[in-house]
């Protein structure tokens, strides 16, 4: 049923009310999803007649179903009733609240609930091949990494030295209390300027990334994302990085794992064929920096270019 469509009349909606078994399925439904064999086993009753109740229900409009797998399961329906519907429910619902019957249903309910967590592999040995496609589907690629900024703290300063065009700025400055924009090109920072337009809690510096124009220990965090491989003396980078950080603030650096790419050096201008482990611990070392893990990133399919791997540093 559809907003448009006329509310259907009493009767239609009171019939299936008449039969103390199906009020009793209904009450289960309203706050938990079933298949058929669960409220059999809640009602013990027989799953044919359980079968039978629920087709009546449906063909009515008062429950819902979905499949899962190889199995259907059941609700009560919520956007598909009408006014009369939910005036006939609010009633019988508050009836079985003080029903000695449904209150023990609802015990037993719990129980069955328990015991298909107990089995967690119930779900997704059913839909696990497609579950990965289903989230991308439903949310995109952002559920996988954006919804996770929620885990910073908002009271956070953090600097992304070597912005850009903005790109990864956009995305942090709405989970953070203010966000430092730091490039030497200008034409980078004009880019990334119109890309965060509209959000005020940025501040841009045009400045080399060994000469920073932001102040001793003056934010919580900082990040290198894709830019040591680009400058002459990486440690001097990592060492104006560690300046600006706030006891116990943490620098991220982000880039590629060593390679032999050199042709990367004539197409895209980069000085260094990505960093060992062993240099960012001498990096971390030098600029008195503890380094918290290095990890390797799980390389995309679909990617041409070398590794990459994500270190955190801690002042």
């Amino acid at each position: 049923m559809t907003s448009s469509d006329p509310p259907r009349p009493l009767l239609h909606w009171l019939d299936p009310l008449t039969d103390a078994a199906r009020i009793r399925l209904l009450y289960l439904l309203d706050s938990q999803e079933l298949s058929v064999g669960e409220m059999a086993s809640v009602l013990q009753l027989p799953q044919s007649t359980v079968s039978r109740h629920l087709k009546r229900l449906f063909d009515s409009g008062w429950i819902v179903r979905r499949s899962e797998g190889t199995a259907a399961m059941y609700r009560r329906a919520s956007s598909n009733l009408d006014p009369t519907a939910r005036q006939l429910w609010n009633l019988a619902q508050q009836d079985c609240a003080h029903d000695a019957q449904c209150q023990e249903d609802a015990h037993r309910a719990c129980e069955v609930i328990a015991q298909r967590r107990v089995d967690s592999r119930r779900f997704f040995g059913q839909v696990g091949g497609e579950w990965t496609e289903l989230r991308k589907e439903l949310f995109g690629d952002v559920l996988s990494a954006e919804g996770l900024l929620g885990l910073l703290d908002p009271d956070w300063v953090v600097a992304d030295l070597g912005c850009g065009t903005g790109m990864t700025a956009a995305i942090l400055a709405p989970w953070v209390h203010a966000l430092e924009a730091v490039d030497r090109e200008p034409a980078m920072l004009d880019a990334a300027r119109r890309r965060l337009e509209g959000i005020d809690n940025v501040r841009f510096h045009e400045c080399d990334l060994s000469a920073l124009s932001l102040s001793d220990a003056s934010v919580d965090a900082a990040m290198l994302s894709l830019v040591l491989h680009h400058v002459p003396e990486p440690q001097a980078v990592i060492a104006e990085a560690a300046r600006i950080l706030k006891p116990g603030g943490r620098l991220m650096v982000l880039d590629m794992v060593e390679h032999d790419r050199e042709s990367y050096r004539d197409t895209m201008g980069h000085l260094h064929f990505g960093f060992s482990e062993a240099t960012v611990s001498g990096w971390a070392d030098a600029c008195g920096l503890s380094r918290v893990r290095l990890q390797r990133l799980r390389p995309s399919p679909e990617a041409t270019g070398p590794s990459l791997f994500a270190a955190t540093l801690v002042k």
